[in-house]
Order: structure tokens, then C-alpha cells, then sequence
């Protein structure tokens, strides 16, 4: 298994509660306001209660990844739907004081009634899709940009450790000390539900979806164009 440290949101305490393969450091206060949505014409999908309690890294991470599912929140109609955007909560202040990036993928969700992450559906690229955030700094939201249109129902949005740490961007799990089951990490060539920041494990992972199905825009034709093509 590889190594992993975290940071907590908890006052003036430095600990290693999480056993002997982590370092946790404190952290101060912070803001994790919640993304407006709603009045777009788009759906958030999201398991996380809005607020972090831990940043998260893997020591020799490289190649791992950390990603929910989302199945029961899409509305399962005939159709292609528009995937606007991931949204992940994390931070340019830990590990270190940069972004460095990390990397976006969306993976299927099968195997019922038993189901698990597998094949790559989006981007076709096999390293996955790198995104280096710039105009925000601190604990916060990051919004990667998709547009990835589908017929899948049902997927495992994630997010790839690009580089080991610290030169590296943490994920963060949420305060809900009630596994939800919809979180899975990747490491050694297998993904498992997510439990490496016990007792919290609800990645902040969302996906923000367009309500309609999508349709191609059609070039208009001229009426008089058409009638010299039939007559």
C-alpha cells in the first residue's frame, strides 16, 4: 500500500491517529463555502456535506487516483446528457504553497449487483485529463472543466496524484462520520471503496450535469434551397 499523509481541520494538535503510515499536521480555520448551483439549467451531483476534514496525499502517489460514484442522483432517461464540470475541494497550501496539478477522469461503474470502478470512459488519453488550477489560492473549490457528452447512466468521477508528495495537490474527505459507500481509491492496479482516512470517508468529488439532454445544434437551411434541391 503506499503511503499517505494528511492534514486535519482540528486546533493546535499534531497527530498520527491515523497509524504509523501517515504524519497528520494541524490546521487552522478555513472557508469551504458550498458552490451555488441551481438556475443554469444544470444539476450538481454530490455525497459530501460541504465541509472538510481532512486534505489528503499520497508519500509515493503518483499514479493514484480517488473518485465517487454517481448512479441513483442521474435520471436514467434515453438520451445523451452534457458533463459540464468536476468540481473537487482542495487546496494550493498543502502539502506545499503551489498548485502543481493533478489529473480528471471519468471511469465506468459495473459489475451489479456488485458494482466497481473499470474502464476509462473519458478522456481517451490514458494518463487522463491535466488540470493546473490558477486565480485561487487557500482551501477551496476547484472547478475543472469537462464537456464530455454521454449516454452513461451511471459513472466514477475522479482524481489522479500526478506527482509524489509534497510537490503534489491533495483531495479532502468530508465531516460525515457515516460511510456513505459511494467513495473508491486506486492504488496497485485496483480500485477499493475508500477507506484510508477512517472514521471519515466521503471524498469531495462532484459533477455538475446539464438537466435536458443534450442536442446538437443544427445548421440552419433556407427554405429556398430546399425547394431548388426537390424541384
Amino acid at each position: 500500500m503506499k503511503r499517505r499523509t494528511v492534514i486535519y481541520l482540528l486546533p493546535l494538535i499534531a497527530t498520527t491517529a491515523l497509524g504509523a503510515d501517515t504524519d497528520c499536521v494541524a490546521a487552522g480555520g478555513a472557508d469551504y463555502p458550498t458552490p451555488a448551483t441551481g438556475g443554469d439549467g444544470t444539476r450538481e451531483l454530490a455525497w459530501d456535506n460541504g465541509k472538510w476534514s481532512y486534505l489528503v496525499v499520497w508519500y509515493t502517489g503518483a499514479g493514484s487516483w480517488v473518485g465517487n460514484d454517481f448512479y441513483d442522483l442521474i435520471p436514467h432517461k434515453t438520451g445523451e446528457r452534457r458533463i459540464v464540470k468536476m468540481r473537487v475541494f482542495s487546496s494550493s497550501k498543502w502539502p506545499n504553497d503551489a498548485w502543481d496539478g493533478f489529473r480528471v477522469a471519468f471511469y465506468s461503474f459495473e459489475g451489479w449487483p456488485d458494482p466497481k470502478p473499470g474502464e476509462k470512459l473519458w478522456p481517451t488519453s490514458e494518463a487522463g485529463y491535466f488540470y493546473k488550477p490558477s486565480g485561487r489560492s487557500g482551501h477551496v473549490w476547484v472547478e475543472v472543466p469537462i464537456g464530455w457528452v454521454t449516454r452513461q447512466t451511471s459513472f466514477v468521477a475522479a482524481m489522479g496524484q500526478v506527482y509524489n508528495q509534497p510537490d503534489c495537490d491533495s483531495f479532502a474527505v468530508d465531516t460525515n462520520r457515516k460511510r456513505l459507500g459511494h467513495s473508491w481509491s486506486y492504488y496497485n492496479n485496483r480500485w477499493n471503496e475508500y477507506e484510508e482516512t477512517d472514521p471519515y470517508f466521503n471524498l469531495m468529488i462532484r459533477v455538475v450535469v446539464e438537466e435536458t439532454p443534450y442536442r446538437p445544434a443544427v445548421a440552419p437551411t433556407s427554405f429556398g434551397r430546399v425547394k431548388a434541391l426537390y424541384n
